[in-house]
């Protein structure tokens, strides 16, 4: 009878706030105020209940205005919602926000939208030292030696563009919380801080730079040389650590790429969401990751070359659940890429909308795509 009760309850606290994150630095930075939010959580929870005319202001604008009431304290703050592309940022009064509840790394913020108005709410600390201390903090700390892991895409092995993009969270959760405030600061201010960074696999020390980039951080300098000298390529493993004031990085021997592919025929699945079934704007985005593992990752040498130097190429697209074909274009955004061409009649005839699954794969010089019913 217990059990039951503890299961039925759980649902109802979570579809509560159908939004939570672990605010990193740049979430409690107070110099350049923003909350970042991901895009699919808040086209799906957020965007989808403002009303037509505030959904058309943020397409039109790229921003929109609404008032945010702190569930704690029953404040309410004139925030904005801004559109970056690949995420939104909540900006306005976040400042305001940070300061008067003295937010810090690591604290959870939970949002949802009710009645015309986001919420949100910050727990205090006690909450989250609820028994089984051992099992969520001791546990990572034994398994993640290496606690930052990267499948090596194209754009991390091109010698001619040598950056290694790494995920602001891994970063801010397992580097910078290691650096003393006024290193995170200088970073802050200048968007890039030196750092030596040993091969673990070697023992080479390389002078390297940390960059901020917004949403993730680029370790510059050397990391053209590192390509070269260790031979680097798609599909390899990176590893990296913090440790006595040093960036260890690892690439082990072994490559399981192959493998990776056989286990699901549609490598890419997404749900679709506002932005991706907008008939005025059409355009469906796909994550970089993804893109290059499971699709660039099978172009020729000189196509990803094209690509990366003109931004787009153009692409056969086949429609798996009718066989139709169309001719499309891939567009590189950076962090993300766009498909484009036809894909604004796609969705018309297959009438697609927020919450249906797309899958996608690249088979034989084509982008196959499916929407199962």
């Amino acid at each position: 009878m217990k059990r039951t009760t503890y299961y039925n309850a759980v649902p109802q606290v979570q579809d509560q706030w159908p939004i939570k994150k672990a605010l990193t630095l740049s979430d409690v930075d107070i110099t350049h105020p923003f909350l970042t939010l991901s895009r699919q959580q808040v086209e799906t929870h957020i965007v989808v209940y403002m009303t037509p005319q505030q959904q058309e202001h943020l397409r039109a604008e790229g921003q929109v205005g609404f008032n945010a009431q702190d569930d704690d304290t029953g404040d309410i703050h004139v925030m904005k919602l801004k559109w970056r592309g690949s995420y939104y940022n909540l900006i306005g009064k976040w400042g305001k926000v940070v300061r008067g509840k003295g937010l810090d790394v690591g604290q959870e913020i939970k949002l949802r939208w009710f009645n015309g108005c986001l919420h949100f709410s910050v727990p205090q600390q006690q909450i989250v030292a609820v028994q089984q201390p051992v099992r969520m903090i001791a546990a990572p700390l034994i398994q993640d030696h290496w606690p930052i892991r990267k499948v090596l895409t194209s754009s991390d092995v091109d010698p001619n563009h040598p950056f290694l993009p790494l995920p602001r969270k891994s970063v801010e959760d397992n580097i910078l919380v290691h650096w003393v405030p006024q290193e995170r600061e200088r970073l802050r201010k200048e968007e890039q801080v030196s750092i030596n960074a040993r091969d673990y696999d070697t023992g080479d020390i390389h002078g390297m730079k940390l960059k901020w980039r917004g949403n993730y951080y680029n370790l510059i300098g050397k990391w053209g040389n590192i390509i070269r000298s260790k031979g680097l390529g798609v599909g390899q493993e990176i590893r990296i650590r913090w440790t006595n004031n040093c960036l260890y990085f690892s690439v082990p021997e072994e490559r399981y790429i192959a493998a990776a592919s056989g286990h699901d025929n549609w490598p890419i699945k997404k749900t679709l969401t506002l932005s991706d079934v907008d008939t005025n704007h059409p355009f469906l985005t796909l994550p970089g990751k993804a893109v290059e593992d499971h699709i660039l990752f099978y172009w020729t040498h000189q196509a990803r070359e094209q690509l990366r130097n003109e931004h787009q190429v153009g692409i056969n697209a086949r429609d798996d659940d009718t066989g139709d074909v169309y001719v499309m274009k891939l567009k590189y955004r950076g962090s993300y890429y766009n498909l484009i061409g036809k894909w604004g009649k796609i969705i018309r005839e297959k009438r697609l909308h927020v919450g249906r699954e797309i899958r996608v794969r690249w088979d034989n010089g084509c982008l196959i795509f499916s929407v199962p019913q």
